[in-house]
């Protein structure tokens, strides 16, 4: 009966919390939102975008009780975590409810067939010649705790690059470009807007070039140039990734593109205030047949996932990213194949090892 019971309360527990995080994601209204919950999701990138916005709505309840002495977080971590780092949780502290993925591992003699899996309980160990694989099938919840929440040994300053306002990080144009022409698209300076339609930069897929306008500051040019290589990596004709949201409504497409550049602009540490975002409902509410606060966290993943692509491959100066330095996660890099939006997602291309909260 206690076993129902927990279950129960759990399923409960996580149904409050979704819920919390529909409600913050409505929230998003205008395009200032938008760009303000990417920046926030930039500080805290190691993170996915779903925990960054409960993490920010939990926090602002704990600044409002006292409970916290600055507005915003700083550096946030598990229980166990602050406890490797040799800090500890102040007796009181809730800390802030995130979802996790709930992993079971499964195994087979034909890894490419995806009917062949099955599942092995706890402890049991795969037969010969097995393939043995994670794979998320649930979600629970877990919980973090900010810095201020946490007392002991002493943690660095976050990094804090100076925030410029016309100039970029010194090697992030080289670097966008790096990544534009390893897809095969030639990178070219052009006067002015005039032969771009009016536009800052333009890509074409036929020619596989991407022009940007000269008459720019630097750091204009370089997030024109981040935007046409999200729209790359992101919308090219024959992408196999594309979905059918930004294939189908053009809206999308020009916000996830705008959303990337943005959030590499804001890992930066570099001003984002020029950037333009439409309300939210303009896009999101635009899509057939779909929830808009579907859309807008589904879009906000694949921002993340996108922009983390990109910095991983770029070799400037940058904020944190909201773990606290010394911090071991398990596995590498920054993605996670696990999707907390209905049906549990996997890649069978390679074993998951990072449970990301």
């Amino acid at each position: 009966m206690s076993t129902s019971h927990d279950s129960r309360g759990r399923e409960q527990q996580i149904d409050a919390l979704q819920k919390r995080l529909a409600s913050t994601v409505e929230s998003l209204v205008t395009g200032d939102d938008w760009r303000r919950s990417l920046e926030f999701a930039a500080k805290f990138r190691a993170r996915s975008f779903r925990n960054t916005m409960l993490i920010a709505a939990q926090h602002i309840d704990e600044y409002a009780q006292g409970l916290v002495p600055n507005p915003t977080p700083t550096y946030v971590a598990g229980f166990r975590q602050w406890q490797g780092l040799g800090r500890s949780v102040i007796k009181g502290q809730h800390g802030y409810q995130l979802l996790a993925p709930v992993k079971a591992r499964f195994a087979s003699t034909t890894p490419a067939d995806p009917d062949s899996w099955r599942r092995l309980a706890r402890g049991e160990k795969p037969r010969g010649g097995e393939a043995v694989r994670s794979k998320m099938v649930g979600v629970r919840v877990a919980y973090a705790f900010d810095i201020s929440q946490t007392e002991g040994d002493p943690i660095p300053a976050p990094p804090q690059p100076v925030k410029s306002t016309g100039t970029a990080r010194e090697g992030l144009w080289d670097g966008l470009a790096d990544q534009i022409t390893a897809r095969g698209f030639d990178v070219r300076l052009v006067s002015d807007s005039r032969s771009l339609g009016g536009a800052d930069a333009r890509t074409e897929y036929l020619t596989r070039q991407v022009s940007v306008r000269m008459n720019m500051s630097d750091l204009e040019q370089a997030t024109a140039l981040c935007h046409e290589l999200a729209h790359i990596m992101l919308h090219a004709p024959g992408n196999p990734d594309a979905v059918a949201d930004a294939e189908a409504h053009r809206g999308v497409r020009e916000v996830e593109a705008e959303s990337v550049s943005l959030m590499v602009a804001a890992a930066h540490g570099l001003d984002t205030s020029r950037f333009t975002i439409p309300y939210v409902s303009t896009w999101a509410g635009t899509v057939r047949d779909r929830d808009p606060v579907e859309v807008v966290q589904s879009t906000a993943e694949r921002v993340r996932a996108t922009a983390l692509a990109i910095l991983d491959k770029l070799d400037t100066e940058r904020i944190g990213d909201g773990d606290p330095p010394g911090l071991t996660r398990e596995g590498t890099g920054h993605q996670s194949s696990f999707s907390l939006e209905g049906t549990p997602a996997m890649n069978w291309s390679k074993p998951v090892n990072r449970v990301e909260l």
